[in-house]
């Protein structure tokens, strides 16, 4: 591990005004991602910006009904929480799909948003990774791809994004609020993460001295229509290989709105909302689901070793958009697939 110094912010103006003093200094929370990268020399920081001090920990009323998540509420607090599970069920779901108790404990909301993937070149520094190094190539292409994704790569990346959080955070339409040196601005939860195109090195769109503040939920009808399901391979502490967020509205047997992401399949997580358009008014049964899934995953390409994903995403989403539908969601206590 490179030898770095040590700040505690106190302040969010303190926090963004050391990193601009600082380009390859990182902010810490939860440590549960940057740590280990830390640890595997991925991640070489001249400095640790330690922000757990700061109030950003609150999960708080919007007037609209929605709810404001602070960046530092962690995982547990967030899953935990009565008004998330009472309103935002779909993401108390998928928050406890993911890791152990332990590191929902330590992990937090912002931490979660910014984790870089787990694609195992990625953590090898014996391997050429155009994430780590820019124009250095991508080894995964033509190695073991069981894990990489199946829509949206690009010749210099098939990596896929690890989170559970963020997928339920894209079916949700959520939006992450951030300051920099100068003002705060919003990004909605769709334009946050990036594709890898020519630019594989970069995971989203927050500018470089910019500090995750918070993440804002609207209110919506999907508490009585919602799954989370993860399919992996062994029902605790996995990633997924492909997994689900499927939310919607239902009124005489139709689909009012629908909200589906895919998670375990591409560098950010999967959705189309102009697929789940099509489908406004639609009958809330099999035939639809099934047309749901072809639609999602029309480009999707195999790279022979993660060839099974496409038939596999294709059984999760009609399995998921059943679930949702009928008002039972995956439990994630059983975790037995229902």
């Amino acid at each position: 591990m490179k030898r770095f110094t040590y700040t505690r912010a106190e302040t969010v103006a303190d926090a963004v005004a050391i990193l601009a003093d600082r380009p390859q200094a990182q902010f810490l929370a939860g440590g549960t991602n940057l740590v280990d990268l830390m640890k595997y020399d991925v991640e070489r920081p001249d400095a640790i910006i330690d922000i757990n001090s700061l109030p950003l920990k609150e999960i708080e009323e919007l007037p609209d009904g929605g709810l404001r998540i602070g960046a530092l509420a962690s995982n547990s607090a967030v899953a935990y929480n009565a008004q998330i599970q009472a309103r935002f069920p779909l993401l108390a779901s998928a928050i406890l799909a993911g890791a152990s108790p332990q590191l929902r404990n330590a992990a937090t909301t912002g931490g979660n948003l910014l984790q870089r993937t787990r694609c195992s070149y990625f953590y090898d520094p014996s391997t050429p990774c155009n994430k780590r190094e820019p124009g250095s190539g991508c080894a995964a292409i033509g190695g073991l791809t069981r894990m990489h994704a199946i829509l949206g790569a690009s010749d210099k990346c098939i990596a896929v994004h690890p989170s559970d959080m963020c997928v339920a955070l894209a079916a949700l339409d959520a939006t992450v609020e951030v300051v920099g040196p100068d003002s705060a601005r919003d990004i909605a939860f769709g334009d946050f993460h990036r594709l890898p195109g020519d630019e594989p090195q970069r995971d989203n769109t927050l500018a470089r001295d910019e500090l995750v503040t918070g993440i804002r939920l609207e209110a919506n009808r999907f508490a009585g229509h919602h799954t989370y399901l993860k399919l992996r391979d062994r029902l605790s502490y996995a990633f997924a290989l492909v997994s689900v967020a499927a939310a919607m509205e239902i009124a005489d047997g139709r689909i009012v709105d629908l909200r589906i992401a895919l998670g375990g399949v591409a560098h950010r997580p999967w959705r189309d909302p102009l697929v789940e358009a099509e489908y406004a008014g639609a009958p809330a049964e099999d035939v639809t689901f099934q047309r749901v899934a072809d639609r999602l995953l029309f480009e999707a390409k195999g790279l022979g070793g993660n060839d099974f994903k496409i038939l596999l995403a294709r059984k999760a989403i009609v399995r998921a958009l059943r679930q949702a539908a009928s008002g039972r969601p995956q439990s994630q206590t059983l975790k037995a697939i229902q």
